[in-house]
């Protein structure tokens, strides 16, 4: 198949804060150099922000770096954080937790927003600075030259679920670059083979994370604050899995609402969509979904691993920067300007090195030597604390290490288990029974779904790749039940049964592209690869 070739200095994966970020500041130094390095950036959402989810509470310190005018230019920054409030969840009340008690989620001069909404106002700012921007294009494959990667490979187009060449298929470009910077965020495909292929994460913890959820709710006037934040734990998920909530009030009478679980969490029969439902049931949280409308839906996997399960950066002919390296800040949940930080660093160390002038300093060191190495290393044990002592033990834990000593307690705990080796065989722990959904505050996956806007080509090879299509049915789930039932947040896998006998099927057209199955899949049987085109959510207000 002959492929058109396209050559840029710099090709950047992913359209999040992280990849937008190296374009900008890239494009910045071309400006005040005089420079005409060239740059793209691809994007597989159907438009920059639709592949973006995230709470999110944003702090601007990173922004304030990269474009120090972004008042001026009307950045989407509208709503100030007015109130943090914390509260431990039992199940029929709430316990106050004085705000100060955790230093890190104090969130003043932080703003409530839509990073989708941002990251589509930093695509503009590309654009002007002469940033090729190409949405809708999936890189598919890493294209290597004596072992050093030399760009990617869009994805083929028109390729029927059999294989075969439908009418007006197209074939993917190859864009070649002297640098390849990989900002795909969380469980990035093509960064997971890089991390594998260079043994980037040796001598490091293996890399953990949580699902999250969000819904969108237009609240009635009574009940919103706007610039409120408010995060809660505990209650509904059991004391061994300490995850936690946030609840945003955004601009317009909006409201984040969300949920996050541990994807180490150990009971196979647990549905994190069903808790996430549930938590909205409880009254600390329903008084202010009262009358409010849900307008959207969708999930996607976080990571959290932080400096202990951090990988080296540099591989040869790019970078690895933002959530696809995992630079979240586990204890304030905020990773949006980390990652900007580590663009801004990554596309001034690419302009430095551009035609075979190598620096000294690897990307890796530059990261280590900003104030990214800083909070992830104040926030290294807040993790752990919680998966070795659970919700109740480890939030005091947390709390003594963030008020006491800010994060600088003088030991480093690990967690050396993969999140999918810590799950237990089935007869092992308690089924779960959740009551059906009220329709009010509670709702099933489906229609949950429906406001994701999510579509891809039915007649397309699948991209959730089962290694051995025999593991479901007969490892699985004797084993444990077959979990992909129910950590998927999007209703993608199923056990059908037909003349008594069972079958595993994959409804494909209904992800998310959340990634939870390529990280808890008890076999590690499912590989996540870029469906064809733009296929998957398009979140409006995420």
């Amino acid at each position: 198949m002959e492929r058109e070739i396209m050559e840029y200095d710099v090709v950047v994966v992913g359209g999040g804060p992280s990849g937008l970020a190296t374009a900008i500041r890239f494009a910045q130094l071309n400006q005040k150099n005089g420079t005409e390095y060239s740059i793209c950036l691809l994007e597989k959402g159907s438009e920059i922000g639709a592949h973006i989810l995230s709470g999110n509470v944003f702090q601007p310190n990173a922004l304030d770096e990269l474009i120090p005018d972004w008042k001026d230019l009307n950045a989407p920054l509208n709503t100030p954080v007015t109130k943090d409030k914390l509260l431990f969840l039992f199940e029929k009340f709430g316990v106050p937790v004085p705000a100060f008690v955790m230093p890190p989620m104090n969130n003043h001069g932080n703003y409530v927003i839509s990073l989708g909404n941002l990251c589509r106002w930093l695509a503009e700012q590309a654009e002007n600075l002469g940033v090729e921007i190409f949405p809708g294009f999936p890189a598919s494959k890493l294209i290597f030259e004596n072992d050093k990667v030399v760009g990617v490979q869009t994805g083929d187009m028109g390729i029927s679920a059999a294989g075969e060449m439908k009418p007006g298929n197209e074939p993917g470009i190859e864009i070649r670059a002297k640098y390849t910077v990989l900002g795909e965020g969380c469980r990035g495909h093509l960064g997971k083979q890089i991390i594998h292929k260079y043994n980037l994460s040796e001598d490091k913890d293996p890399q953990h994370y949580g699902i999250g959820f969000k819904e969108v709710w237009k609240l009635k006037d009574e009940n919103y604050e706007p610039g409120l934040v408010m995060h809660t734990n505990g209650w509904p998920t059991p004391f061994d899995t300490p995850s936690g909530s946030y609840f945003y009030h955004g601009e317009n009478n909006e409201a984040y609402v969300g949920y996050v679980i541990p994807l180490d969490y150990k009971n196979p029969h647990l549905s994190p969509f069903d808790e996430f439902q549930k938590w909205k049931t409880h009254p600390s949280i329903k008084k202010y979904l009262n009358g409010a409308e849900r307008l959207s839906y969708g999930a996607r996997a976080l990571i959290k691993g932080g400096l202990q399960s951090l990988p080296k950066l540099d591989f040869p002919g790019g970078l690895l920067i933002g959530d696809n390296a995992g630079m979240l800040n586990f204890s304030k949940i905020k990773g949006s300007h980390t990652a900007m930080k580590s663009g801004i660093i990554a596309g001034e160390h690419v302009y430095e090195n551009l035609n075979d002038v190598s620096s000294e300093i690897s990307f890796s060191e530059k990261v280590n030597d900003s104030w990214i190495y800083e909070e992830l290393y104040k926030s290294r044990n807040f993790g752990p604390f919680f998966h070795k002592f659970g919700a109740l033990i480890g939030a005091a834990f947390n709390a003594f290490d963030q008020l006491i000593f800010r994060g600088k307690l003088p030991f480093t705990l690990n967690h050396p288990t993969p999140d999918y080796a810590c799950l237990k065989k089935a007869d092992e722990m308690p089924k779960i029974e959740y009551q059906k959904p009220d329709g009010i505050y509670s709702f099933d996956k489906l229609s949950s779904v429906y406001l994701s806007n999510t579509n891809h080509e039915e007649d397309q090879p699948c991209h959730l790749q089962l290694k051995d299509s025999s593991i479901p049915i007969a490892v699985n789930l004797p084993m444990y039940d077959e979990p992909a039932q129910r950590y998927c947040p999007a209703g993608v896998y199923e056990i059908v049964e037909k003349d008594n006998e069972k079958k595993f099927v994959i409804n494909a057209q209904n992800c998310v592209h959340c990634k939870t199955c390529d990280i808890k899949d008890p076999s590690q049987n499912i590989n996540w690869v870029s469906p064809e085109g733009p296929g998957g959510p398009n979140y409006p207000n995420m």
